[in-house]
């Protein structure tokens, strides 16, 4: 079980990790892939905004990465990986839906209507993989 959850974790925060280090470094590339939105589809300040916000991921995100790997290799630092990683998934996904959502309500251009879509799930799963990282990394600690 330890190793399949590790593997998850990999995949999906790769996925998360990766999908914003390449929006961060090359936002056309992102846009024509479906991670982002093209520039000419949104606010300026929304462009703004998630060009900060990959920067930011892509310095940040890397720990779920790696305590899904040391989830795999059965290393006993993983849950202490988790626990911090976990807690920059679920921000990174609330701080990313609540901020969507307001944007959309307020009438601002964030992109096309299934973009949005997309994004919000995305988003979601992304929240969900962070909370079940932190259940079993609280789980995992060492009881003294």
């Amino acid at each position: 079980m330890q190793i399949f959850l590790g593997i998850v974790v990999v995949a999906l925060s790769l996925l998360c990790w990766g999908g914003q280090t390449l929006v961060c470094f090359a936002p056309a590339t992102g846009a024509k892939l479906g991670l982002s939105e093209r520039e000419a589809d949104v606010e300026p300040t929304f462009w703004a905004d998630v060009r900060g916000e990959a920067l930011w991921d892509v310095l940040t995100l890397w720990t779920l990465v790696v305590a899904g790997v040391l989830l795999i290799i059965g290393h006993r630092a993983w849950p202490y990986f988790g626990l911090v990683g976990g807690g920059m998934y679920v921000y990174f996904a609330g701080r990313g839906i609540f901020t969507r959502v307001t944007m959309m309500r307020r009438g601002l251009r964030i992109g096309t209507p299934q973009g949005a879509k997309v994004a919000l799930a995305f988003l979601a799963i992304s929240g969900v993989t962070g909370l079940v990282t932190i259940v079993a990394a609280i789980a995992a600690l060492p009881v003294s």
